[in-house]
């Protein structure tokens, strides 16, 4: 300690250190925004203050407080990455409160966003779908109706209501998945959570949570999440066990619950109960899957999506 006060006394003895001093002195008080910060609080500022404060002062004056014009947080050349300085009077000095920038806030947002938007399997640019970018063209009736569908249940679902859901069936690439997308978007805004399942690698992925014990983890989430969205349902080989104690428990707690659920699929609702029917064995199980679909029914409004191939 004594080595450290020897040190300090040796610096501040320096001949330029009063040159220094005044230096940085004189660019803190002709900075604008410091001097305004003085003359507002004059009556507030004693003898000594600034002198005890240069530090502070110094630190304000070299940080940038125009945030709307920093391109990314990540160029943020403030001490605090998305926050910039303000001046404020704490005790018998001039401090620094950091504050969160505007740039800060966006993004901030933009992850609670996402953060509402659970997914499994599907595309980043399926993620960042809005209703606003589906191309619709002039002919094509189904797409208005299940935009304006999907529009009616967003809003009724924020004032409170448990409205159906929809099962979007039509060939490949029509834009059945990028709808979904739009819709969970919209709900993030609402600050709704939903969840994305593309239902072939979601099985899949069933199929090895036996070794782990996770089984019923991954189950829980899908049953329980406010807005559940399957994606592309009869693309995948599915076992009597996948239908009836996954599927069908999924729909029947979600249904009991009055949780929202979609469906995208390429089958329409008569060949989707064909697909179920048959295991991967070959065995007909009729009765099971008319089953699982009685409940899509009671859940989702079917509509057929005709268009071109958005894809090709």
């Amino acid at each position: 300690m004594e080595h450290m006060k020897n040190s300090f006394k040796n610096l501040t003895s320096r001949p330029d250190f009063n040159d220094r001093f005044n230096d940085l002195k004189n660019q803190v008080l002709n900075h604008p925004e410091i001097k305004a910060f003085i003359t507002n609080h004059a009556s507030e500022i004693e003898d000594g203050m600034v002198e005890r404060s240069l530090g502070k002062l110094f630190e304000f004056m070299n940080q940038s407080k125009n945030c709307e014009q920093c391109p990314t947080l990540s160029e943020c050349k403030n001490l605090l990455e998305g926050y910039h300085p303000r001046l404020v009077i704490q005790g018998r000095i001039i401090d620094l409160q950091y504050d969160k920038c505007p740039t800060k806030e966006a993004h901030d947002e933009r992850k609670k966003h996402e953060s509402l938007i659970k997914s499994m399997y599907i595309p980043k640019d399926i993620l960042a779908a809005q209703f606003d970018q589906i191309d619709v063209e002039m002919d094509e009736a189904s797409r208005f109706k299940a935009i304006s569908l999907a529009q009616d249940f967003v809003e009724q679902y924020n004032n409170g209501k448990r409205p159906k859901g929809i099962y979007l069936y039509g060939s490949f690439g029509v834009g059945k998945t990028y709808i979904l997308g739009a819709i969970a978007n919209e709900l993030a805004a609402h600050k709704i959570s939903s969840m994305l399942v593309y239902v072939p690698e979601f099985m899949r992925e069933l199929k090895g949570s036996f070794q782990n014990s996770s089984l019923d983890e991954k189950l829980d989430v899908v049953k329980k999440i406010p807005v559940l969205m399957l994606d592309d349902i009869g693309a995948e080989s599915m076992s009597s066990w996948m239908r009836d104690d996954i599927l069908g428990t999924i729909l029947q707690f979600r249904m009991l619950e009055n949780l929202p659920t979609f469906f995208s699929s390429n089958f329409n609702l008569k060949q989707l109960q064909h697909h179920l029917a048959f295991s991967q064995r070959g065995e007909e199980e009729p009765v099971k899957a008319a089953r699982i679909m009685e409940r899509i029914k009671h859940m989702a409004i079917p509509i057929e999506l005709i268009g071109r191939n958005r894809r090709g």
